[in-house]
């Protein structure tokens, strides 16, 4: 073995020792799904697998991409699809990219000028992150997560500090880890508070895990509070609950004008097959025909009934209202035995360790779906319970349980 396959070798035993080794897993495909992104059950659909068929039938055997979309990859195809969906969420007009690590790191990476300032929520994804390590932006800081305080005395301070620079507030609507959603309203407000005339603050949001879950016909949370108007950028992804790939970045003309030129995910990759952008046009058809209601509806209610009856020592359940639910416990161990526990009862549910989250907030990420049933979220809130012990004894040992809120 070579020193550099020698080098790797030791820190990745450096990692298995400290438990934080990665590895890919195949869920068992009779185990419950408690774990996926698929929140509205598109993935196991027929009626979405039916449209998908017939619309690769009416492609004329173009089914590859045929290459960057700036060179041979571009369609009149693609370009419907985005005015589709620009339409779809009120946008003024769409991008499409091949995922939304590719859709977020080229805009931050490119739209901040040198020297604006970037403002994020701290608990913003990594390829935000990514894309702003490689920006021009001459400051980077960080608010604490939701705390909109925080954030408007970070925007006061940068007003006063940077007052001919633009300012860009990154957030997300619904975070991925911890499955809460973002003050928006207040949010917008305080950036109005320091820029009325919109002329300095914009506002980016990441809707990645909103799409097709809230607001009406699944539009996102922008959309729901009616603050399209107030947002500059706004990010939707078609792999979570939507059951296909690939992103696009909602916004003015002009920054779609802009990301064509200078957004290097977009112009230096392959662009999207042309049978990835039929799966993404059916799944928007669904949404928009009106299809996908009551599976919305359907896992919101699983999310009611989950947080009505599940019984957890105090702090133990992130309070989340969207289909994304965890269970915090303190250090990689723990999290690993509760999951594999679940596991072992016919349940897929994944640990979520540090460093993906910070040390002492690692947590079992539960996800709720449309396909989904309420007998099933009863057996996993049974087996959880089986896990910590009876109610009963929980409280005969002195640990609080607690009845979460929605």
């Amino acid at each position: 073995m070579s020193r550099l396959l020698d080098q790797l070798s030791n820190t990745l035993e450096k990692r298995r020792e400290i438990a934080k080794l990665r590895r890919l897993v195949i869920n068992p495909q009779d185990a419950i799904d408690f774990s996926s992104n698929d929140f509205l059950g598109l993935a196991y659909s027929g009626a979405f697998r039916d449209a998908f068929l017939n619309e690769l039938h009416s492609l004329d055997n173009i089914l590859g991409s045929t290459g960057s979309r700036l060179l041979d990859g571009n369609s009149l195809y693609a370009e419907d699809l985005e005015r589709t969906l620009a339409r779809f969420h009120r946008a003024e007009s769409a991008l499409l990219f091949n995922s939304g690590f590719d859709a977020n790191a080229g805009l931050f990476s490119t739209v901040p000028q040198k020297g604006d300032v970037i403002v994020y929520d701290a608990l913003v994804h990594a390829s935000v992150h990514e894309g702003m390590r490689i920006s021009r932006a001459g400051l980077r800081v960080s608010f604490r997560h939701s705390d909109v305080d925080d954030l408007i005395r970070i925007l006061k301070n940068v007003q006063q500090s940077h007052p001919d620079k633009n300012v860009f507030v990154a957030v997300e609507t619904v975070y991925s880890m911890d499955g809460d959603i973002a003050p928006l309203r207040e949010i917008v407000a305080a950036i109005r508070e320091c820029w009325p005339a919109k002329d300095n603050g914009f506002l980016i949001v990441d809707e990645a895990h909103s799409t097709g879950v809230f607001g009406k016909n699944g539009r996102g949370v922008v959309a729901m509070y009616g603050l399209e108007d107030e947002v500059f950028a706004r990010l939707h992804t078609f792999s979570k609950a939507l059951a296909s790939n690939g992103a696009a970045i909602l916004g003015s003309p002009i920054l779609r004008n802009y990301l064509i030129n200078y957004a290097r995910p977009l112009i230096y990759s392959t662009f999207m097959t042309h049978s990835s952008l039929a799966s993404i046009k059916c799944a928007y058809s669904l949404l928009e025909s009106g299809s996908t209601i009551q599976m919305q509806k359907h896992v919101h209610l699983l999310t009611k009934r989950f947080r009505q009856t599940i019984r957890l020592p105090i702090g133990t359940l992130l309070p989340s209202p969207s289909p994304i639910q965890g269970i915090v416990l303190n250090g990689n161990a723990p999290v690993r035995a509760l999951a594999t526990y679940l596991n072992k009862k016919g349940f897929t549910v994944k640990p979520i360790c540090s460093p993906t989250v910070p040390k002492g907030h690692e947590r079992v990420r539960i996800c709720l779906h449309g396909h989904n049933t309420l007998e099933q979220v009863d057996a996993l809130v049974d087996a959880v319970h089986l896990f910590f012990g009876s109610q009963k004894d929980t409280a005969a040992n002195g640990i609080p349980l607690e009845q979460p809120k929605l």
